[in-house]
């Protein structure tokens, strides 16, 4: 009878072992299994979103691509024709084609067997949503960030730098050769980034100006209160040009010069550009005005290689004489910027007429003379 107990009691341990062990079986292989799911889950995951990026990155080659077609045959495109230019199937094809009609607006029509593709006759201006740039223009973008980081563009080299290493990843190794292009800059005035900002911010949203302005002739300090117009970048250097309420005209304002900045609330006034064009871009450089006279300005045989290929002015004239000179006409208002130009040539300019330009030139001349005798 013991004997038979301890055999029961034997068994009922072992039978508790074999349960302890089942149960133990059956969590760690729940363990490994869930471990196994969650990788599988996120590798699958992962793998599932780069296959989607991929795919969405060729619907959008392939849609740009299907627009420049569409866009360039008028009378429209055979459907073997856009399969054979994008490597796609029928199918893909057909799913594109309903995309861009259906979320993307494009009017589209189809016509015949084979089947051609086209924009509707009377809609030939559509364009795709978006920013959507060859290798080309992404280059061209490129090529103006690198412009504008060597030429100290400050704000607006600083916001295409933002995409410059997606334009880099797109381009691939002829992005690497811009750092070949060089760009010096001469004569040029810092602004304070903040200044930029405001006179900006007030030029675009359409805003009232007050500021304090220090004349760089005079040195005195003004408060301006002005209509914002338009930013103008002129030989390395900003400019504002506005309606002055002060002067009660239009004026331009070096920006290095503009103090304490304050766009208002209140509406600037909407000049016209031939308004504008009108008052500044008559006269000669960055001065404003009506045309006054026009200087007769002769340069020599040598010099005149330089000069017949430049651009003084959008309104000049220009001619070679019999003995190799060359003969420019300008139209100015104020002759100092002029008169400055006019002597980088120094002995190889005259100014023939008007007579007082003469006589400045003249006295500029003696006056440098002055300061080597």
């Amino acid at each position: 009878m013991e004997r038979r107990a301890q055999s029961c009691k034997s068994t009922l341990m072992r039978c508790r072992f074999s349960r302890d062990r089942f149960w133990l079986r059956l969590w760690r292989c729940a363990h490994r299994h869930a471990q196994r799911r969650a990788t599988f889950t996120h590798e699958a995951l992962t793998k599932r979103v780069r296959m989607a990026s991929h795919a969405a990155m060729e619907r959008i080659e392939r849609i740009v691509l299907f627009h420049r077609l569409l866009s360039a045959n008028r009378y429209g495109v055979s459907s073997d024709r856009l399969m054979e230019e994008t490597g796609c199937s029928r199918a893909t094809l057909y799913r594109d084609m309903g995309f861009m009609r259906d979320f993307l607006g494009a009017p589209l029509e189809h016509e015949g067997e084979p089947r051609l593709w086209r924009y509707s006759r009377s809609d030939q201006a559509f364009e795709l949503p978006g920013v959507w740039l060859s290798p080309d223009e992404l280059y061209a973008l490129l090529l103006a960030q690198q412009v504008l980081k060597r030429a100290g563009g400050g704000l607006l080299g600083d916001a295409l730098g933002r995409f410059q290493p997606r334009i880099e990843r797109m381009l691939g190794a002829q992005a690497k050769q811009l750092g070949r292009l060089r760009v010096l800059r001469a004569h040029s005035r810092q602004v304070n980034e903040a200044t930029f900002r405001l006179v900006a911010q007030a030029v675009l949203e359409r805003k009232r100006l007050k500021f304090r302005y220090k004349a760089r002739s005079t040195e005195e300090v003004q408060e301006r209160r002005v209509h914002p117009q338009r930013l103008t970048h002129y030989r390395d250097n900003w400019y504002l040009d506005a309606f002055d309420e002060t002067r009660s005209g239009i004026r331009s304002f070096a920006l290095d010069r503009i103090q304490q900045p304050q766009v208002d609330d209140s509406e600037a006034l909407d000049l016209t550009d031939e308004a504008l064009d009108k008052q500044l871009a008559a006269g000669y450089g960055i001065f404003s005005g009506a045309v006054k006279d026009v200087a007769v300005i002769r340069f020599s045989q040598h010099a005149a290689r330089w000069v017949s290929e430049e651009q003084w002015h959008s309104q000049q004239q220009g001619r070679f004489l019999s003995d190799g000179s060359y003969e420019l006409r300008v139209p100015y208002s104020h002759p100092r910027e002029l008169l400055m130009d006019i002597l980088r040539y120094a002995g190889d300019a005259q100014v023939i007429s008007p007579v007082p330009l003469r006589e400045q030139m003249r006295s500029m001349l003696n006056l440098a003379l002055a300061n080597y005798a």
